[in-house]
């Protein structure tokens, strides 16, 4: 389990982070979503224990980080954003010196090398230099390397950042499937990457946390509007639709001809269907599209980060 309290983290007079709290429990995949500049990556280099915070406590499965900081990282796995490999090494190099760098030695050692591979799937590519490997198995092998001391906690920084839609098709896949056995975070600033991926996002803005639930649960508070997207054929649609107090904002306007479409913002406890209704009566309009949209997770983004 992932504990944060009260955390926060200046960069001299820029707050990256502000009393940000949050805890994760184990098997979750969580992706921690913002916008760029939000603080994810400020964040994720503290749970990592890279960054001390200048305010508040992280604690890793009972191991302070600031306190206990070996214990707490060896159960940490991290791929940092740009993934730092050396691109003139061999898969095999990379592995064999991080084996090194994290002190595993003896039988674990190929137990360890194993594993990861495995995990990953790079068995292909183990004797090819880096420099010559696709960006989707240059992510794997950073992954293959934050895997190798058998870490209980993924920590992924923009994992699919970059990725062609086959590639992230075969991380996602690849995170899905190491989320068995490990609870993962990842951070984007793409709403389609925590639908695909993630059961829970947390999202920060401007280093403050705006949401913490389950995705399908993310829009339960943001019910004070709705949207109406019409569509509709006939003479001075636009002024009379404007004539309408109860819409907040109007958006996506489109004229073609005498046919006007639009997305109407609304109270949610305000319905404006029968005034519609009754307008399109009077004036004999022909309705191509009168109906209520779901509120996505693009809409429930923009509105929690503005």
């Amino acid at each position: 389990m992932i504990a944060v309290e009260k955390l926060s983290k200046n960069f001299g007079n820029i707050s990256a982070i502000k009393d940000l709290s949050f805890s994760i429990n184990d098997g979750e995949i969580v992706g921690l979503l913002g916008p760029n500049g939000a603080g994810k990556t400020t964040t994720m280099r503290v749970l990592s224990g890279f960054y001390a915070p200048d305010e508040g406590t992280v604690n890793i499965n009972g191991s302070d980080i600031l306190t206990h900081t070996q214990e707490a990282q060896s159960q940490i796995g991290y791929l940092p954003e740009n993934n730092p490999l050396y691109k003139d090494m061999l898969v095999e190099e990379i592995l064999d010196f991080s084996l090194d760098l994290k002190n595993i030695q003896g039988h674990e050692r190929k137990e360890a090398l194993d594993f990861a591979i495995r995990s990953v799937n790079i068995a292909d590519v183990y004797y090819r230099p880096v420099n010559e490997l696709s960006k989707g198995y240059k992510q794997r092998v950073g992954i293959a390397v934050a895997l190798l001391h058998k870490p209980k906690i993924l920590i992924m920084d923009e994992p699919t950042e970059g990725l062609d839609p086959n590639q992230r098709t075969e991380i996602r896949n690849l995170i899905k499937n190491l989320a068995k056995e490990h609870t993962i975070i990842i951070s984007t600033h793409v709403m389609q990457e925590v639908e695909a991926i993630c059961s829970r996002v947390i999202l920060i803005s401007k280093g403050e946390l705006k949401a913490d639930s389950p995705v399908h649960e993310l829009s339960r508070g943001l019910k004070s509007e709705k949207l109406i997207q019409i569509d509709i054929e006939g003479k001075n649609v636009k002024t009379e639709i404007r004539k309408i107090s109860a819409i907040k904002e109007i958006q996506n306007e489109q004229i073609l001809g005498d046919r006007y479409s639009a997305r109407l913002i609304i109270d949610t406890n305000t319905e404006i269907q029968p005034q519609l209704s009754s307008q399109i009566h009077n004036n004999k309009w022909t309705i191509w599209r009168l109906s209520e949209e779901k509120l996505q997770l693009e809409d429930i983004f923009k509105q929690l980060t503005s």
